[in-house]
């Protein structure tokens, strides 16, 4: 059996509140890597909405994570009839 890799997340990571809708955005990559990271975000239904590029910085993933919210509302990551690709 193959091992898990571990994961470094951000101190960026963790819980958001607006408008009365919490999410969970885990901000991640490969523990002790110099790699780019990759960004998550969990709805209180478990929906998991990744973005397909990862960033140079956890700085830069949730600085995009709050302009999606800035800019959709935060209720865009809830389930709705597209899946959300950001």
């Amino acid at each position: 059996m193959a091992k898990k890799e571990k994961l470094e997340h951000s101190e960026l990571a963790g819980e958001f509140t607006d408008d009365g809708i919490t999410v969970l955005v885990d901000i991640f990559r490969t523990s002790g890597s110099n790699e780019d990271w990759t960004m998550e975000v969990v709805t209180q239904a478990e929906d998991l909405i990744r973005w397909d590029e990862p960033f140079p910085t956890d700085r830069d993933a949730f600085d995009e994570f709050l302009a999606v919210v800035a800019r959709d509302g935060i209720r865009s990551f809830l389930e709705d009839e597209e899946p959300s690709v950001h």
